[in-house]
């Protein structure tokens, strides 16, 4: 028996796979929602009947359940007939939303992230692109929602999720963080750039090289910098002093940059503690890193100090 009080949210993301289902999620969960990516059908009624987390109040945490091709037992029909009885029989507030985006665009996205699109792994990926298309027409055709996020970069889908799920109060400006080497170009669109070039480069390890700032020694060496503690605490001083100024002065959204050579290990780090500590301050920056999947590269990195 399903025991969610019916006042509670509950949202199904799906739709194309590359069309940003990652982006839409992590920016719920920045906005306070619960989240659940790819849970197999046959597990949603024993979600809905577990104990909610703690601190999330009378049923007041609203729900996202991220459910796509590659989800066990997929199978849009049946999702439809469970969502409409979720609706009727049980009253819950269940939502659907859909993720479009042309097929130009996801060929273009997989051509340039390498990735195999899941419906066509040794195929072309307008194949598998085509066949999800027809798969998934059942669930485009009954959502209560729909994004095209074919001209939309992440940062700008994370605002429109934003403006239709966020219950801050109106005016709140979408606040990112992202990382990026300056090796490959500023990034469009950032407000504030702050360049981590300084620290000691984990590109020159051998053994850190291949890892990113997201590990936990190659964190750990760039923390270790003489000038790390104080950099950082003078950083996040200024953005907590500015960010609200930007909100006073009716800003739609703010983008915080985080630039080293190549993207992907000093700002890569640097970007996520930012963002923890902006966190801890009542903010909800969504956090992407726009390098961090790019080959390294020596001949853009250039050679240490004294080599």
């Amino acid at each position: 028996m399903i025991e969610r009080p019916p006042s509670q949210p509950i949202l199904l993301v799906t739709g194309l796979s590359g069309a940003g289902k990652s982006t839409v999620l992590k920016t719920l969960e920045d906005l306070g929602w619960e989240v659940v990516d790819n849970l197999p059908l046959v597990l949603l009624d024993r979600l809905l009947d577990a104990p909610l987390p703690a601190g999330a109040g009378e049923g007041s945490q609203p729900l996202a359940i991220g459910i796509g091709a590659r989800t066990r037992d997929f199978d849009p029909d049946h999702i439809v007939r469970r969502i409409t009885d979720l609706r009727e029989r049980h009253g819950l507030d269940v939502g659907t939303l859909f993720l479009d985006c042309s097929g130009a665009e996801l060929e273009r996205r997989y051509s340039e992230t390498r990735r195999r699109h899941p419906l066509a792994l040794d195929r072309p990926a307008n194949d598998g692109i085509a066949r999800e298309r027809e798969l998934l027409q059942p669930l485009r055709d009954f959502a209560n929602r729909l994004i095209d996020t074919t001209d939309l970069t992440a940062n700008a889908l994370a605002q429109q999720v934003r403006d239709l799920f966020a219950r801050e109060t109106p005016g709140e400006p979408t606040l990112a963080v992202m990382s990026f080497g300056f090796s490959r170009g500023l990034p469009r669109g950032a407000d504030l750039v702050f360049d981590m070039r300084f620290l000691r480069n984990p590109h020159w390890v051998p053994t850190l090289r291949p890892g990113t700032g997201l590990d936990p020694d190659v964190a750990a060496y760039v923390a270790s910098d003489p000038a790390y503690d104080e950099a950082l605490e003078r950083i996040e001083g200024l953005l907590l002093l500015l960010l609200p100024r930007y909100r006073a002065e009716g800003k739609s959204y703010v983008t915080v940059a985080i630039g080293c050579t190549g993207g992907r290990h000093r700002s890569v780090h640097v970007a996520q503690r930012i963002a923890t500590r902006l966190q801890s301050a009542g903010f909800s920056p969504t956090v992407f890193h726009r390098d961090l999947g790019a080959a390294p590269q020596d001949s853009l990195v250039g050679k240490p100090a004294g080599a």
